[in-house]
């Protein structure tokens, strides 16, 4: 954290302290936390309630409200579950070598499996779980929102545990930080920035889904829930015009609350975990922190949280060279081990279970599905590619102007929170009109939803660029192109290869909505893994649909280890500010 970022935050914190607001911030906080909690009341009611054969969706307006709450509680819990996920693996992946090997292809893996491919036997295994209530299918909604957005924030993790700079490793081995002083105080501040914008593309990628999570259907089983997105998906099935506008009113109402009363403070939050030792950095603002921070009750709160604090913060140097502690090791081997091995032997068992559904595969069909898998991999490149072209530029102004930044992340958070298959009727119309066939038009498909993770990385790396940085290439009077490639593409490229990744990870798991749309009553189909994957869950055809998915993932693997691998390896040693 800068000296003046602290000294801003310090004396900002002390004048909003010593001028408290009246009483009412308390009052509206009080109000609001009733209203949460009796908004969860209803909600543990839902969970708990009867399992019903079927859900009848009311399309009215004033269902929305309540449905809309739903929604946002299974995304803010599949959150704090993929939160929890992120910060145990992604440190177990950076601090043990040997579980490395295994972890990240694992993680490759996950990231691209489509939920098609393990939605049936997820929801009928936890329904069968529990046969007298909706917790089974309420938890598996959850897992498939957890599965979009827990990938993307744990490569971000993985990635600035591996880039903390070296002045800061050293610090901390002065210190003589055991391995919990060494991650608090050092790593997860480091990796705050890039966690927080990660986050907020990980709820988008949450959204994506949603039509599928919520209103899932398996044959003549009916496995909907209550929500905006099994009201998405009545209301498209119905052409009921009016209901999709209030869906879209209701969704874009959701995702900016979320925004101004969430994500909004928790980005100026981790302002102060910026890395850098001077510069002026022109500070953002947030309306709700600045409530938060001037209320009675938080300020109590704080202070109980500070004592706390004060008595688990490290000792002095001096303190701690006397002691003569020794560092505690970062992982501990034999608990790294027996998980490391525990893993294995559980995707050997997988594995071995796999192999029995593959052998009903006919060898004629494995060819014919490796090719599929060569065209969807060359329209998740060229989605890639697009992605980057735009939201390189756009990225870097959002996260360089405080004001851009202030005005367009609630439009950015809106527009990638959205889920793009509502959009696809109108994007296929569009290239309809224009003469292009879905085998094209699917990579635009997939744009929709991939090309946010690009952006949100890069806002992420422009916000972390020191403030010295930029003051040094002003006052050289270096031009905006030189700029550019000399100071903010450098500076961005780690967050971008995590951006690159997590994109392409997104466009294969969107293939399945891209290359198989249903448009006016009629199925659309482009030549590819993803629509045969579509095609083989509704057919229930469950050995295919093993086989596409293991042919992805074989894919997905290797062009990860011969590409995005070496990137990766070239921005820790050659990009990275911190070595």
């Amino acid at each position: 954290m800068s000296r003046s970022s602290s000294n801003t935050f310090g004396e900002s914190n002390a004048a909003l302290e010593s001028s408290r607001a009246p009483g009412w911030v308390d009052l509206l906080i009080v109000a609001g936390l009733v209203g949460a909690l009796y908004g969860l009341t209803r909600t543990v009611q839902e969970w708990t309630g009867a399992l019903r054969p079927t859900v009848d969706i009311d399309l009215s307006p004033t269902a929305l409200p309540r449905y809309a709450f739903f929604s946002l509680c299974r995304g803010l819990i599949a959150y704090v579950f993929s939160l929890g996920f992120t910060l145990a693996y992604g440190y177990w992946a950076a601090k043990d070598a040997r579980a490395e090997r295994v972890l990240l292809p694992l993680l490759d893996i996950l990231q691209s499996i489509p939920v098609l491919g393990f939605m049936p036997g997820l929801v009928l295994a936890l329904v069968a779980a529990f046969p007298r209530s909706n917790v089974g299918l309420e938890l598996a909604a959850v897992v498939m929102i957890f599965t979009g957005q827990a990938w993307n924030m744990t490569f971000s993790y993985y990635h600035s545990l591996r880039s903390v700079p070296q002045e800061q490793r050293e610090a901390a081995t002065v210190y003589r930080f055991n391995g919990w002083q060494r991650l608090r105080w050092v790593e997860l501040p480091f990796a705050t920035i890039g966690l927080v914008w990660n986050s907020m593309m990980s709820m988008a990628g949450g959204w994506f889904f949603l039509m599928i999570n919520e209103a899932f259907v398996l044959g003549d089983r009916d496995f909907r829930l209550p929500g905006l997105g099994s009201y998405m998906s009545v209301a498209v099935a119905r052409g009921d015009s009016a209901a999709m506008a209030w869906a879209v009113l209701a969704m874009t109402a959701m995702i900016v609350l979320l925004d101004q009363l969430l994500w909004r403070p928790v980005v100026v939050w981790a302002q102060k975990f910026r890395t850098e030792e001077g510069g002026e950095v022109a500070q953002m603002g947030s309306w709700f922190l600045t409530l938060l921070r001037r209320s009675t009750l938080v300020a109590a709160l704080k202070q109980a949280g500070r004592r706390r604090a004060q008595d688990s913060a490290p000792a002095r140097p001096s303190v701690m060279l006397r002691a003569g502690r020794r560092l505690s090791p970062r992982l501990p081997r034999q608990v790294s081990h027996v998980l490391l091995v525990v893993l294995v032997l559980a995707l050997l068992v997988g594995a071995g279970r796999l192999m029995l559904i593959l052998r009903d595969v006919p060898l004629a069909h494995w060819g014919d599905t490796l090719g599929k898998a060569l065209l969807t991999l060359g329209r998740v490149l060229l989605a890639t590619c697009l992605g980057t072209v735009w939201a390189v530029p756009a990225g870097l102004a959002i996260g360089l102007s405080p004001r851009l930044s202030r005005l367009l992340q609630p439009v950015i958070q809106v527009v990638a929170s959205f889920p793009a298959p509502m959009l696809f009727p109108m994007v296929i119309a569009a290239l309809t009109v224009l003469g292009v066939g879905l085998g094209w038009g699917s990579m635009w498909l997939m744009l929709l939803g991939t090309q946010w993770y690009i952006l949100f990385n890069v806002v992420a790396g422009a916000t972390a660029i020191p403030a010295d940085l930029r003051e040094m290439a002003a006052s050289y009077r270096l031009g905006v192109w030189r700029r550019f490639w000399s100071l903010y593409l450098p500076a961005v490229f780690p967050y971008l290869v995590t951006g690159w990744v997590t994109a392409a990870g997104g466009a294969w798991n969107a293939s399945i909505v891209s290359e198989y749309v249903t448009f006016r009553g009629h199925v659309l189909t482009a030549p590819g893994l993803g629509s045969q994957i579509s095609e083989a869950a509704a057919s229930a055809n469950f050995p295919l649909l093993s086989a596409s998915v293991v042919v992805m993932s074989v894919m997905v693997v290797t062009f990860n280890r011969l590409v995005w691998r070496r990137l990766h390896r070239l921005a820790e040693t050659r990009f990275s500010l911190s070595k």
